[in-house]
């Protein structure tokens, strides 16, 4: 509802740059109110679900706005996942609404056909066989604004240990909106003034919060990126001086992998806030990237589920590899296996409070809601410890998680696949240290009796998986181990099992 604000007081200052368009402040307010009229007309309201299939496009954050303005609850779906995949998330999200761009016409067709509660179909950047032109159907509403907005949400989706997506739901709250306008102070942006550069995919949490919703609530222009290359990032800072941006660790990696002579030739002066997360970064990576831009690099800790520390350079130089201090002494506790706090220093499950809006709830699991919580406090299964002066270090990410170039990626869903190849007797995935993604996913397969295990073999399986699941989650590395270790409960003993590969691919160089 703040874009409406925006569009009173600043109608000319443009909110929105990309290649598809750009739009004024003005513009994606009237956008906002014709979507909240046209999907108020087609049946859907209050707390109605809405699918989104976009790259990063203006349409994305009208339908954003909408939904934000019409208190329908928002679910971006990652546009790298397959039919199915898609449309687990679809029908999980109970979405009225789909919105999807041509560009992924065939996985919105699939995804249409097998979601039965879709009402409205929407399509944009082209047509989509069933579906309706999005400028068509928008183009005719009431571009007024809407006299009873109500505050909407988003329902994120986080994988979860079975493999299945889970929605991260909270109930809608004024406080949402408060908690954006707090982090846009945090950040120093000025209105009409400051310029975020959007470098990931909005359907991602971290760049739909800190790269499209702040700084359009702060009043400040987004230029938008659709698809990442590390030279085109410094030309587009130099090109609209570019204050603000968002990026993982790869991205940094892949920077400094720039010749010197083409990271010199862009006048980066502009920078005041880099702000990176979602992954673990190397100590020297970081620095470097301290040395090259100065102290404008800012870390924090936090999920879909909610946010935890904050660092800034000046911080971070003199504490090397913390990823903040938590906002206030009890927002982050280290607890034992019997939920007692752990004095400083030592290493336990990191649990942080629950945000002011309210706690979270995962979208039809109880079960995984309920442990996941200690009082007012939840998990995301990470490991670490706060020194004496209450900085937190992280020492490993939750047991079975792998983060890949900022992404992340559950091992079960990638087992499931495999076992179901008949060459496969057992299966167990990890993450293994990767210099430019972080970690790499390696798939630790036992063939099944009188089956070779090969380099043919090997290949085979990265393709069974990358006709199932969408590319990212499948293995970058196959090896064969004959006898994968096992808990008495028949679990595999994944902490075995990384420590003897890890070793293994450290020292071939694999």
């Amino acid at each position: 509802m703040w874009i409406a604000h925006w569009a009173s007081v600043l109608p000319e200052a443009v909110a929105l740059r990309s290649s598809q368009g750009d739009r004024t402040f003005a513009d994606l307010n009237a956008q906002a109110n014709r979507l909240v009229r046209l999907f108020r007309a087609r049946g859907v309201g209050v707390d109605d679900g809405v699918a989104l299939l976009c790259p990063n496009r203006p349409e994305f954050a009208e339908v954003y706005a909408a939904t934000q303005r019409g208190g329908m609850r928002l679910t971006p779906v990652n546009w790298h996942l397959t039919a199915d995949e898609a449309a687990y998330i679809v029908d999980d999200c109970e979405a009225k609404v789909l919105v999807a761009d041509a560009r992924f016409g065939d996985v919105a067709r699939a995804v249409a056909g097998s979601c039965p509660r879709l009402e409205v179909l929407l399509a944009t950047g082209g047509e989509v066989d069933g579906f309706e032109p999005y400028e068509q159907a928008v183009g005719g509403m009431d571009p007024g604004d809407v006299g009873d907005p109500v505050q909407g949400t988003t329902m994120l989706y986080t994988s979860g240990t079975t493999g299945r997506p889970k929605g991260v739901w909270r109930e809608r709250s004024p406080l949402q909106a408060q908690t954006l306008f707090r982090l846009g102070e945090m950040f120093g942006y000025r209105s009409g003034e400051d310029v975020h550069l959007c470098t990931g995919p909005l359907y991602h949490a971290a760049p739909l919060v800190f790269s499209l919703s702040v700084p359009l609530a702060a009043g400040c222009g987004v230029v938008l990126m659709d698809g990442w290359d590390a030279e085109k990032t410094l030309r587009l800072v130099e090109r609209w001086r570019v204050t603000h941006t968002h990026m993982v660790p790869t991205m940094f990696h892949r920077l400094l992998r720039l010749p010197e002579k083409v990271r010199c030739r862009f006048d980066l002066s502009s920078l005041r806030h880099v702000l990176h997360g979602a992954a673990p970064c190397p100590v020297p990576v970081k620095r470097r990237m301290i040395e090259w831009l100065g102290p404008v690099v800012y870390e924090y800790y936090a999920a879909t589920e909610g946010l935890g520390t904050w660092v800034s350079s000046e911080e971070w130089l003199e504490k090397p590899g913390t990823v903040g201090r938590p906002p206030t002494p009890d927002h982050v506790r280290i607890l034992d296996e019997d939920g007692r706090d752990l004095p400083p220093g030592e290493v336990g499950t990191v649990y942080l409070k629950a945000p002011p809006q309210g706690r979270f709830r995962y979208f039809k699991d109880d079960s995984k809601t309920e442990r996941t919580y200690r009082d007012e406090w939840f998990t995301l299964g990470d490991q670490g410890y706060l020194d004496e002066d209450g900085w937190l270090f992280l020492t490993d990410r939750s047991a079975h998680l792998i983060i890949s170039g900022g992404v992340n990626i559950y091992p079960a869903e990638v087992e499931a696949v495999l076992l179901e190849h008949p060459a496969v007797a057992d299966v167990g995935v990890i993450g293994v240290a990767d210099e430019e993604m972080g970690e790499k996913v390696v798939a630790v397969v036992q063939p099944a009796e009188g089956v070779e295990a090969d380099d043919r073999l090997a290949a085979e399986l990265v393709g069974f998986c990358r006709e199932r699941i969408a590319h990212f989650k499948c293995p970058r590395l196959v090896v064969f181990d004959p006898d994968l270790p096992r808990r008495d409960n028949g679990k595999i003993y994944k902490e075995e099992l990384r420590r003897r590969w890890r070793e293994r691919l450290a020292g071939s160089g694999s």
